[in-house]
């Protein structure tokens, strides 16, 4: 006759999938209670779990873990064949894939952003919203404190006379209506126009007129 194991049945991976969600916040640079805030746990649930991940990989403390690396059993990252070679030799960064930008409020921000300017809108999560700019994603978060000065974002219009028109008609705030800034040689003209944010910082259009 057998006896059954009391208790939860062994993991088949390094952590359960609850620690790979604890351990990949924490690499992520999120603190115990902002941890706890997005999976509506206690901190010390946190603790515990850090504990227990830092227990079974064998590291020293937070920095440690935010440097170690290993994808979870079931990630698709393993099931991608590499040729590290081949890797070594073509390997180069070519593209953008996500740019952010701090925000007073996520709430507003995510409003302002999705029906004044028409960005397309993929997911809120907590107090991160993403927004698709052409295949650029844009980030905005408030999670910690709101920049006075950020990166210029130049978001590209076919039309910038049309644009100007539709976004005053939303009683968007110009700092500068459309104006022409370079014409190449072939005729093609650089024109440009710069609006605020819901925090006053700047926004860019730009357009190319060809002659």
């Amino acid at each position: 006759m057998t006896t059954r194991r009391r208790g939860r049945p062994r993991h088949d991976d390094v952590l359960t999938d609850t620690e790979w969600q604890i351990a990949h916040a924490v690499k992520h640079g999120l603190t115990n209670r902002e941890i706890a805030n997005r999976r509506a746990i206690s901190p010390d649930g946190v603790k515990f779990h850090v504990a227990n991940v830092l227990a079974k990989l064998q590291l020293r403390d937070r920095r440690a873990l935010r440097q170690w690396f290993r994808a979870p059993k079931n990630s698709p990252l393993n099931k991608r064949q590499k040729d590290m070679v081949a890797l070594g030799k073509t390997f180069a960064l070519r593209s953008i894939g996500q740019i952010a930008r701090t925000v007073t409020d996520i709430a507003e921000s995510e409003r302002w952003y999705r029906e004044v300017l028409g960005l397309p809108h993929l997911f809120t999560f907590g107090k991160l919203a993403f927004f698709d700019c052409g295949g650029t994603r844009l980030l905005l978060t408030q999670e910690g404190p709101v920049s006075a000065v950020e990166s210029i974002l130049y978001f590209r219009v076919e039309d910038i006379q049309r644009a100007h028109e539709l976004l005053k008609a939303r009683a968007i705030e110009f700092i500068s209506a459309p104006h022409m800034i370079h014409r190449h040689a072939d005729g093609t003209e650089e024109w440009m126009a710069f609006i605020r944010d819901p925090e006053g910082r700047p926004l860019a259009l730009m357009s190319q007129v060809k002659a």
